[in-house]
């Protein structure tokens, strides 16, 4: 019998049932009240939960298109942008602000590590940048920045837009607008939502809608923001049509999201299970890439000992029963990263610590099992 596979990658991430359910819901016209209503109530909801003073967009797309949308709102061809990378992901910005015409500067970070607040400061003060975009997880490296610290120092410059990718973030670490002095921030729904791929959502404040109307007509079409306005304001005008039950779907996230008592409660569930499972993969003799002061809660990325041969180890875990993503850029072949964020369970970490505990133990790598998962229910206990 074939066992059962389960998805533990850095996205998309495991879909629980009520979710689900809501994909399979008879489909609605885009113009049905019903449907206009649960567009408008998620849309508000969404908006409370950021604290997010201007508009929410709610966009059939991926996380890259709301990397566009965000640079294409906010500049104009010459512009300056400063690009702070953590890793891959990160990197992504430099194409899309060299496409727009934009003059870009990189602040790069070894991967594992972040770009202290300082380091931008002193960046900041040389040139005049109409946007920073910062990525508050970058998925190749499995580091967090600080938020908190960039968007304090942020006010010194209060001409230039904080831009966030929270895309492998929000939802699972904590977010703020106004406390973070975030002026854009962007998500997929199929990250630490929970949903399935197909969604972007993106909160931008009222000084980034200032800045849109100051810019005029935009060259970009799709994801020019005031063509979506009023779609936002009221989900009964067209403009594209919605993702109908992707909409469904990322409503009863936050639903869920809700019912674990809020963003904060769910970041603090994402924290405990983290740094539970980065100390079972420790306690197995795998390194964790980024440095303990700065490792996300949304996944874990770990070195393979010598020896390891990545596809071999990655294919006896696909056996083993879960699924994980290898490693990019440099770390190509060299690590395994695992998403652990959404709607999963400490059974679901239990098992799939379990799978590379025994596909350590197939390569040769581990004598005795159950310390990772040892490690983890007994950390977990007592958090």
């Amino acid at each position: 019998m074939e066992s059962k596979k389960m998805v533990m990658i850095p996205g998309p991430t495991p879909v629980v049932e009520s979710v689900r359910m809501q994909m399979g819901r008879e489909i609605q016209a885009f113009g049905d009240p019903r449907f206009v209503k649960d567009f408008k109530g998620l849309i508000d909801d969404l908006g409370e939960m950021m604290d997010c003073d201007g508009k929410t967009f709610v966009v059939a797309g991926t996380g890259t298109l709301a990397m566009e949308m965000a640079i294409a709102n906010t500049t104009k061809r010459g512009d300056r942008v400063l690009v702070v990378s953590h890793g891959f992901f990160g990197d992504r910005f430099i194409d899309i602000c060299n496409a727009k015409g934009l003059e870009t500067d990189t602040l790069q970070s070894e991967w594992g590590k972040t770009v202290p607040a300082a380091d931008i400061e002193a960046a900041l003060n040389s040139k005049d940048y109409a946007v920073i975009t910062v990525s508050h997880v970058d998925t190749s490296t499995g580091v967090a920045a600080d938020l908190r610290a960039i968007g304090e120092m942020i006010k010194k410059f209060p001409k230039t837009l904080f831009i966030v990718d929270g895309v492998c973030s929000t939802a699972g670490h904590y977010e703020n607008m106004p406390e973070m002095n975030i002026d854009i921030l962007f998500t997929g729904s199929q990250k630490a939502f929970g949903v399935c791929p197909g969604l972007f959502v993106l909160w931008a404040n009222q000084k980034v809608l200032e800045r849109r109307k100051s810019l005029g007509t935009i060259p970009e079409y799709y994801i020019d923001m005031e063509r979506w306005m009023p779609v936002m304001d009221d989900p009964v005008k067209y403009f594209a049509t919605p993702a109908i039950n992707l909409i469904w779907a990322l409503k009863e996230s936050v639903r869920l999201i809700e019912a674990e008592g809020g963003i904060k409660a769910r970041y603090e569930r994402h924290l405990r299970h983290a740094r539970a499972i980065q100390s079972a993969l420790e306690a197995i003799g795998l390194t964790v890439l980024a440095d303990k002061g700065c490792r996300a809660v949304t996944l874990s990325n770990a070195l393979y000992p010598d020896g390891v041969v990545d596809l071999e180890f990655r294919k006896a875990i696909i056996e083993e029963g879960i699924i994980v993503a290898g490693g990019l850029g440099p770390y190509a072949g060299k690590m395994f990263r695992m998403g652990h964020m959404g709607n999963i369970d400490a059974n679901d970490i239990s098992a799939a610590l379990s799978s590379v505990e025994r596909a350590l133990h197939r390569a040769g790598k581990l004598e005795k099992l159950g310390a990772a998962v040892g490690t983890y229910l007994t950390e977990i206990a007592a958090r």
